[in-house]
């Protein structure tokens, strides 16, 4: 390889990262701004609640159901080796039975 074939690579290199510190931040905070808006919450509360009432609805035992929930959730922390998490919690009416 040549200087200047190697001049040219930094240079390439340089520009790749400068459109990079310049879009990326943004993107991540678009991302974070989709994904911990109030709609996506009431979009996940939803689509959780549904998918467990579908489980129970299907005969699945309450707490299998539960447990399956929980796996049903996606939790970014973990799919980007983070530590910590979101804690699923479905609780029922106190005076509701449980008839599994």
């Amino acid at each position: 390889m040549s200087n200047n074939d190697l001049i040219k690579g930094i240079d390439d290199l340089k520009e790749v990262l400068g459109v990079v510190t310049d879009k990326v931040p943004g993107l991540l905070r678009g991302l974070r701004n989709v994904l911990y808006s109030k709609d996506a919450a009431e979009n996940m509360a939803e689509a959780v609640a549904t998918f467990y009432t579908k489980l129970v609805e299907a005969g699945i035992p309450k707490e299998q159901a539960m447990e399956m929930t929980r796996g049903y959730m996606i939790n970014l922390r973990d799919i980007f080796g983070g530590k910590g998490g979101f804690n699923v919690n479905i609780n029922r009416d106190e005076d509701e039975e449980d008839d599994d």
